[in-house]
């Protein structure tokens, strides 16, 4: 198993980066919140879970171990498999599930891209004993004014890919309305299309 990589980023993109370990160019599939948090040029350790199929190695990278766990553990689910796991953290911190689990939330599960009511419900009864109980503080989403959450996710991204803060507030505001009429915004489907927001006006 490899634990981790760490070394310079060389590339990043709305899903995936290229660190630069020993000379090899390793491509990991990240959140765009891990994105988010890398530069390129810049030093990067980022905690790995390799995934095996018979027709492809897959390496996914994580801010952190806990939630390289949590990605693991939620795949011990029926009908979990990496892709869905990464997009339930893509969607909500390890801490976020943990409490979505103990609460049975069905509506924080459904939130997340493939889960639908019934998945959801047979995910509440799966993962109940298996994620543990919240370690951290969760953030509760305050309604006050300001930008929203994916705004700021979104913006975050735009700029760890190497555009300057304006082309990427405008991007922002170009996926405004789209955003808005979801009930739970995408970041990585937004993420996709700010970006060809900004590849036409290049």
């Amino acid at each position: 198993m490899i634990a981790f990589v760490s070394g310079p980023v060389a590339a990043v993109a709305p899903g995936s980066a290229v660190l630069e370990v020993g000379g090899v160019g390793l491509s990991v599939q990240c959140t765009p919140g891990t994105i988010a948090r890398l530069r390129v040029g810049e030093p990067a350790r980022l905690a790995t879970s390799l995934v095996v199929r018979e027709d492809s190695l897959t390496l996914y990278g994580f801010a952190d171990d806990d939630e390289r766990q949590t990605f693991e553990l939620l795949q011990t689910a029926s009908g979990v498999g990496p892709r869905l796991a990464q997009a339930m953290l893509a969607v909500h911190s390890p801490d976020a599930l943990r409490l979505a689990i103990a609460r049975g939330d069905e509506k924080a599960l459904t939130a997340v891209p493939g889960i639908g009511k019934r998945g959801a419900q047979k995910l509440l009864l799966e993962l109940k004993d298996r994620l543990g109980a919240p370690v951290g503080s969760v953030p509760v989403q305050s309604p006050a004014a300001g930008p929203a959450p994916w705004q700021d996710q979104l913006h975050a991204a735009l700029v760890g890919l190497g555009y300057q803060p304006r082309e990427a507030e405008d991007a922002v505001t170009a996926v405004t309305p789209d955003a808005e009429a979801q009930e739970r915004p995408d970041i990585a489907v937004l993420l996709r299309t700010a970006l060809r927001t900004l590849n036409r006006t290049r």
